[in-house]
């Protein structure tokens, strides 16, 4: 498939998408939320996704300045089509894949850029990164799961102020809240997260069953989570990457997974 505002890049086991419209910050107009959707349901064999932004910003959040169907200014409702239409679709599909997901935040990921950042499973961001709901500074609420995941990453009285007070959140301050994973110097950002990013891609089929295990976890009780790692332990014991570690660890030697 071709797409005209992400690239999508296939290195063996990894697939990178870049968010590509960088004369705009990467904000993202319903075309692009269904063209990340698109390319997560053709992630194939892919074995690990790393998602960045092209330029000076990881994504402005939507485009407002967009036309055409699902326009947050088409008319009355239009924000509301636009969600229910594209960019809900789209985050649900980030957070659905079964293999680990890598967000490498260079600039700002505000609005539904922070929400895609935030669907990752590894967020590593560069210093000059911040992260904004600025949804309050134009009448409107935060969406795209934002007030889904931040409380549950958070804390409900920060991700409160975060919404209310739709001030810029530095990605130092992230990290000391335990929002996203790592700070790095803007110059090695892509470099740290390729690195990461690899060592998933070449991790065992378990990686994508602990991603499962720790998003289903905010909807379950405790009772429910024990049978859920009961079931998914049984699928990962019955892998041939299990077979392999164990074999590996007796052996005294490196496992070699293939996602199996």
């Amino acid at each position: 498939m071709s797409y005209e505002t992400i690239v999508v890049e296939k290195d063996g086991p990894l697939t990178t998408i870049t968010l590509n419209r960088p004369d705009r910050l990467n904000a993202m107009p319903p075309q692009m939320a269904d063209e990340i959707g698109a390319a997560f349901y053709d992630l194939g064999d892919s074995r690990a996704v790393l998602i960045t932004g092209a330029g000076k910003g990881f994504c402005s959040g939507a485009d407002l300045a967009a036309r055409g169907e699902g326009s947050a200014l088409q008319n009355k409702g239009g924000s509301h089509r636009a969600l229910q239409n594209h960019y809900n679709p789209a985050i649900n599909q980030v957070l659905r894949a079964d293999v680990p997901v890598i967000c490498a935040v260079n600039g700002p990921a505000a609005g539904v850029g922070c929400s895609l950042a935030l669907a990752g499973d590894f967020v590593l961001a560069g210093k000059s990164a911040y992260f904004l709901q600025a949804f309050a500074n134009i009448g409107l609420v935060p969406d795209g799961g934002a007030t889904w995941i931040l409380p549950r990453v958070i804390g409900w009285r920060r991700a409160v102020e975060l919404s209310m007070m739709a001030e810029r959140l530095p990605a130092e301050t992230a990290l000391e809240w335990g929002l996203i994973n790592r700070v790095v110097d803007d110059e090695v950002l892509m470099t740290e997260a390729m690195q990461v990013a690899s060592k998933l891609a070449n991790g065992p089929y378990s990686l994508g069953l602990i991603r499962q295990a720790y998003w289903e976890s905010f909807n379950n009780s405790y009772a429910e989570q024990f049978q859920l790692e009961a079931n998914l332990q049984d699928k990962a014991s019955s892998s041939k990457d299990n077979a392999e570690g164990v074999k590996a660890f007796l052996e005294k030697r490196e496992a070699k997974f293939t996602g199996n």
